[in-house]
């Protein structure tokens, strides 16, 4: 299925070395998409541009950390960007006082300043080309209801929620749109050992749909919120969780 105003377009997406990251790359670029793909270490991108090249996509691999904003900005120079996904994300799992400074500032850095250094950078350049776009926030649904052991994440998600809101706000006149996608538990090659133990397993049956994610299950969502269906919504938020979210307390 091919979505309306996308074919043609050009997106970036951090993080794409791997998991939500990589899946978005391959789905936009399936969509006629040029796709940008961002991060630390442009030799972990290489497999990625391979298998977009290989189905026939447009890619480009980049070098950019989004927690350092030179890297950001030096990244970008000269680029004008359709859409934009901040998807680079970083946690720990641990109890609130064994959260180092160095984790707290590593998770903060990557999920909530990246997004808006990344952010601050496209839609400058959207503006001063007067082009109109699209930036989805990959959030989760711990910044909306919390579990325990990812204080410093679920805080960072939360505001990373926030700040959609704000910029929504403010870039609407320019015709720049900012949204929320908020997962569940998605399985990716990250947790999919956890959730074959007795603990990950215990962890799927409190979901109302008894079941993980998949990624595929976040591709209509993003797409709604990339295309020109989408085209009414800024400052949004659409989770897809398989009911985790009205799951009884």
């Amino acid at each position: 299925m091919n979505w309306p105003g996308l074919a043609g377009k050009t997106a970036l997406v951090t993080g794409a070395s791997s998991g939500l990251g990589a899946h978005f790359a391959e789905l936009l670029a399936g969509q006629g998409v040029a796709v940008t793909i961002a991060a630390r270490r442009v030799d972990r991108l290489a497999a990625l541009s391979e298998r977009i090249v290989g189905d026939g996509g447009d890619v480009t691999a980049i070098e950019m950390d989004v927690a350092n904003p030179a890297s950001v900005a030096n990244a970008q120079e000269g680029r004008v960007f359709d859409m934009v996904i901040n998807n680079a994300g970083s946690t720990v799992s641990a109890p609130a006082f064994e959260h180092r400074a160095a984790d707290i500032d590593a998770i903060i850095d990557t999920n909530l300043k990246g997004a808006f250094h990344v952010s601050r950078v496209t839609a400058s350049a959207m503006i001063a080309a007067k082009a109109p776009g699209s930036i989805v926030n990959v959030a989760s649904i711990l910044g909306i209801r919390v579990a325990s052991h990812v204080s410093a994440y679920a805080a960072s998600k939360a505001g990373l929620m926030q700040l959609t809101r704000s910029l929504a706000l403010e870039w609407a006149r320019h015709g720049i749109r900012v949204n929320a996608l908020c997962p569940g538990y998605i399985e990716t090659d990250l947790n999919r050992d956890f959730f074959a133990t007795e603990a990950g397993e215990a962890l799927i049956r409190r979901v109302p749909q008894r079941r993980l994610g998949q990624p595929s299950d976040l591709d209509g969502p993003l797409l709604l919120l990339l295309s020109s269906l989408g085209g009414f919504m800024t400052g949004s938020e659409i989770v897809a969780d398989g009911g985790h979210l009205v799951a009884s307390i």
